[in-house]
């Protein structure tokens, strides 16, 4: 099974049930204003359909988006000429991040950073930000908490159900890595296609991003619970990290 291909066609469908990109956007701009960050360039790292992109590009002179989903960038690029919004698109691994450039801000939003599922790529992940981030930039990241996969997606099961889309949702728990198999059924004409995917995401507990920020060269400016300026607490579902460069 494969992730973030065929997904990708409804992605944008079931993901804004779930997430207000605005409000995801105005907390940004809100972070960028409170740290007299320059607006000339801008990298969103495991963009997606681009939807946090369409949110901040405005705001910057450049813009790059980098996704290893040739389907989900696809979706993205058409998103950006439909607004007209100048934006380079790049296929690339997070891991692995070359593109020659620095930005202001860097991005990577909806738990992406939890699909590395080893601390040597997540290291791996940091080294590479730590290249592309200028000097007085900041790099805003989120994860699902470690409570969140343990607890609440651990072994559990969803579905979902509309006219035009099901879906069947199975994860599995095992040395703190959810497994999650879905199975899809997305209409067409009178029929529905079905199509799978298997995502892992790898629960990490703050104390060890912390760690790993700060071995890795990168400053922690602070936490927070999601994409608002409150302090986390132990039930938190999503943190949110922002992050410069040291001095």
């Amino acid at each position: 099974m494969s992730s973030y291909e065929e997904f990708a066609s409804c992605y944008d469908a079931l993901i804004r049930e779930d997430v207000n990109y605005e409000a995801w956007g105005n907390f940004i701009k809100g972070l960028i204003k409170n740290n007299n960050v320059e607006k000339n360039s801008y990298l969103d790292i495991g963009c997606g359909t681009g939807n946090l992109t369409v949110e901040l590009a405005a705001e910057f002179k450049e813009v790059y988006c980098v996704d290893l989903s040739e389907d989900m960038l696809r979706q993205a690029q058409e998103k950006f000429l439909r607004r007209k919004f100048s934006v380079r698109l790049v296929k690339q691994d997070m891991c692995k991040l070359y593109l020659n450039a620095q930005f202001d801000l860097i991005t990577c939003a909806l738990d992406a950073a939890n699909y590395l599922l080893s601390e040597e790529e997540l290291r791996l992940f940091f080294r590479g930000v730590k290249k592309h981030l200028k000097h007085g930039g900041i790099f805003i990241f989120d994860m699902n908490t470690y409570y969140k996969l343990t607890e609440i997606l651990g072994n559990s099961s969803y579905n979902y159900s509309s006219e035009e889309l099901c879906y069947l949702w199975d994860n599995t728990l095992e040395e703190d890595i959810v497994s999650m198999e879905l199975t899809f059924f997305v209409k067409e004409g009178e029929l529905y296609r079905r199509f799978e995917e298997l995502h892992e995401e790898r629960a990490y507990k703050e104390e060890r991003i912390t760690t790993l920020l700060r071995e890795e060269g990168l400053k922690l400016f602070h936490v927070y619970d999601g994409y608002s300026f409150k302090e986390p607490n132990k039930s938190c579902e999503r943190l949110v990290y922002v992050v410069g460069q040291k001095e």
